[in-house]
């Protein structure tokens, strides 16, 4: 779907932070081999089990996602090392000791790959106290810088003043991170708002991407694209007793939300009705159905093909079309003219890195 540029070997431009439930995961597990080269996906696991891990190994080849864990207790049970599938341990910067030597051993089985996730709003430290924790997290993980990534990220940012106060914070955090020779470095935000319980229904409610609006106004500074997904970045909001059919439909700059509520003969008419609408809208995409495997499914339901679906498909649906509409987005702004991450030359003693990269941005 979406090609490596230049003929290069792929190198992911996009790691969206889902949460790990079944319309996430499903999404993902559809992603064609060329998207999934693209797509570093970071999944927040609220519980490890059997049904977790087995849905992992079965993610499309080539798909290597980071796994958070830092919300589960420290124990022996949380250590990714005994996962036994491919995978990048996500690393915070409050780590203890005990789980960052775990972490560093997941790293090592799984070939030496980490993310630190920097999180702007909770880690306010200065530069040399944030030094200070990242030493520590490559002394105990046994990892260099050059094999970490770091995903700076911004939380939630829902209006023009979110935008505003995130930018020079973010800019400071960057210039700190050019101290230090990453792999790569990721600028992430949510931009969903907490509820939209609040909505009108029955049309389609367009809503500003503050994300992708503030990732725009750091293209200078050559990092990475992450983001939420189609879900709000503040932990335990949205609307989980609201269940008129819902879809966050991606479009440029802004989201097209549709909810539901129009009431036919069967259960199913809202969502025939809603996807009927979606197809023959503007923003419906020119090649249809081959857009993603989410515009395939409904297209499916708008031609009364398969059934309503649940609360999981309608965020499958939406997932899916968000990340083919990211990644088709960040492959035609990705030429040759991209700038890209570089560290100092010269950073302070106190920053010294081992090695030094470049990095080409999304």
């Amino acid at each position: 779907m979406v090609p490596a540029h230049g003929g290069r070997a792929a190198e992911p431009v996009y790691r969206p932070i889902l949460a790990s439930r079944r319309g996430e995961l499903e999404a993902l597990s559809h992603l064609d081999p060329a998207a999934a080269a693209l797509v570093a996906p970071v999944l927040e696991v609220g519980a490890v089990g059997r049904s977790m891990v087995d849905t992992v190994r079965r993610l499309p080849p080539g798909l290597l996602p980071a796994i958070d864990v830092s919300a589960l207790p420290d124990t022996p049970e949380t250590e990714l090392s005994r996962w036994g599938v491919p995978l990048v341990p996500v690393i915070r910067l409050a780590e203890s000791d005990r789980r960052l030597v775990a972490h560093g051993a997941a790293a090592r089985t799984y070939g030496r790959r980490a993310l630190v996730r920097l999180r702007a709003g909770q880690d306010r430290a200065g530069p040399d106290a944030s030094t200070s924790a990242v030493e520590r997290i490559w002394r105990l993980t046994a990892l260099a810088p050059e094999e970490c990534d770091l995903l700076v990220d911004a939380g939630d940012v829902c209006c023009p003043a979110d935008v505003r106060a995130a930018e020079p914070r973010l800019r400071r955090l960057l210039d700190w991170a050019r101290r230090h020779a990453w792999r790569s470095v990721t600028v992430a935000a949510g931009g969903m708002p907490p509820t939209l319980s609040r909505l009108p229904t029955d049309e389609p409610i367009q809503l500003d991407r503050w994300d992708w609006q503030l990732w725009q106004r750091l293209a200078d500074a050559g990092v990475d694209y992450g983001d939420y997904g189609v879900r709000p970045a503040v932990p335990g909001t949205g609307d989980p007793g609201d269940r008129l059919p819902t879809v966050r439909y991606t479009d440029d700059g802004c989201w097209w939300v549709y909810r539901w509520a129009r009431r036919g003969g069967r259960g199913g008419d809202r969502v025939n009705d809603l996807c009927r609408t979606l197809v023959s809208a503007p923003h419906w995409p020119s090649t249809g159905a081959a857009f993603s495997w989410g515009d395939h499914e409904l297209l499916r339901r708008a031609r009364r093909g398969a059934g309503a679906g649940s609360a999981a498909n309608w965020a499958a649906w939406s997932t899916s079309h968000h990340l083919a509409y990211v990644l088709t987005t960040l492959s035609r702004q990705g030429g040759d003219t991209a700038p890209e991450w570089q560290p100092r030359s010269d950073p302070p003693h106190r920053g010294r890195s081992r090695g030094g990269v470049t990095r080409r941005a999304g």
